[in-house]
């Protein structure tokens, strides 16, 4: 059974928080934060609109409906009169809200207000047309500027992707909008940078043909994007913006090596048994009279030979960005990757009983070829292909 005291408390926490919302609404009007205000009384009225206790939301929410709604109604006043063509996305914004914050309040109506015997007043307008002008009047904004973005004659790629943005969302407040769609195509096309990545080698040493491939197997790279195109075989009829080149200044390939190293390992092992004898000589007896056994132990030896057959191999080079318009290099960066040929193998002398099981893993192994000097600079192009890969996901050719 609940204590009187426990309902007691429970009674006034609901208190403290219907009290706090209360003032919390209250100081949202007196600050000027109407949709704040409107959101707690609609959260609170929506629970239980008739309780005697929610009344303070009715006369709050009719009081920031007003306020707010004449804000809104002055501040389009003022943008009309400005006559700036950039203020029609207020303007539309503006009407939507006075529409939307209507919308929100008509479910609870009406609202009474018991200490009148009357209900609330809420003045509500049909905005409809208002807002068909308005939308109109900023998609006409949003086309013309488009349009003219478009046709600055500059080449400006730029201005390109902003008419592309432009026109986009043109598109989403106001869908097939005259010939918008083959606009934003068009904005596209011409606000893409086609890039044509090549690998040049300047070493003296012969870089793999896969290796080359693997490295220009551009569409295994996931690098295009909405404005950049990546090529590695050209396009006769696209004009590429940029150059992305790979040279490779230097392959270092190490001798074939085979270190061998010597491992002594010893082991108490269990080696039969003996009779337990007392201190005089005696076999000591269990309660039965049967002689009592102990375990006989002896020590193992094995030597190991474990053999390291050891090459590496380092490529370097430079990834570099060129402006095809101007003919300059605009960033380089360093690209290095390393690739290393290790293969462990054992033979042993002894008794192989004194060696850990990873020890007895290597006694499987045999001596394998060494990789060719092909085979290793090859090796060496998944950790080649991610560092460019980072490289140009990180460093973009236009910011």
């Amino acid at each position: 059974m609940i204590k009187k005291t426990t309902l007691l408390s429970i009674f006034s926490v609901l208190v403290l928080a219907s009290c706090s919302s209360v003032k919390t609404t209250e100081k949202a009007i007196n600050s000027g934060d109407y949709e704040k205000a409107i959101s707690l009384s609609i959260e609170n009225l929506a629970k239980n609109k008739t309780k005697e206790k929610n009344q303070p939301y009715v006369l709050m929410l009719q009081e920031a409906f007003a306020k707010a709604t004449q804000r809104d109604l002055d501040r389009i006043s003022f943008l009309e009169k400005e006559q700036n063509p950039s203020n029609l996305e207020s303007i539309y914004s503006l009407y939507q809200r006075l529409n939307n914050r209507q919308e929100r309040i008509k479910p609870l109506l009406p609202l009474r207000i018991l200490s009148s015997g009357r209900d609330a007043k809420f003045k509500m307008e049909n905005y409809a047309d208002r807002i068909i002008e308005a939308k109109e009047n900023y998609a006409d904004y949003l086309y013309e500027n488009g349009v003219a973005l478009l046709n600055d004659g500059k080449r400006n790629k730029i201005n390109y992707r902003r008419a592309f943005d432009e026109l986009r969302h043109l598109d989403k407040i106001n869908p097939n909008y005259k010939d918008t769609r083959a606009l934003i195509e068009e904005a596209h096309e011409l606000g893409t940078d086609f890039v044509h990545v090549s690998v040049r080698n300047k070493t003296n040493q012969i870089i793999p043909k896969r290796l080359e491939r693997d490295l220009l197997a551009i569409d295994t790279y996931g690098l295009n994007d909405l404005w950049t195109v990546y090529h590695a075989n050209k396009d006769r009829k696209i004009r590429y913006d940029f150059d992305l080149e790979l040279d490779f200044r230097n392959i270092e390939i190490s001798p074939e090596q085979v270190r061998e190293k010597e491992i002594i390992k010893e082991k108490r092992i269990k080696d039969g048994y003996k009779y337990l004898l007392d201190n005089n000589g005696n076999y000591v007896k269990d309660s039965l009279g049967n002689k009592i056994k102990v375990d006989k132990y002896k020590i193992i030896r094995c030597k190991l030979y474990q053999f390291t057959q050891f090459k590496s191999s380092r490529v370097s080079g430079v990834v570099k960005y060129i402006d095809n318009r101007t003919n300059q290099l605009l960033e380089k960066f360093p690209i290095q990757s390393e690739f290393v040929f290790e293969h462990v193998y054992a033979d042993y002398d002894g008794d192989k009983r004194a060696l850990e099981s990873s020890f007895l893993d290597l006694l499987n192994e045999r001596v394998v070829s060494f990789p060719s000097n092909e085979q290793m600079v090859y090796d060496t192009g998944t950790d080649l292909k991610q560092k460019l890969k980072h490289i140009i996901t990180r460093n973009k050719f236009r910011n």
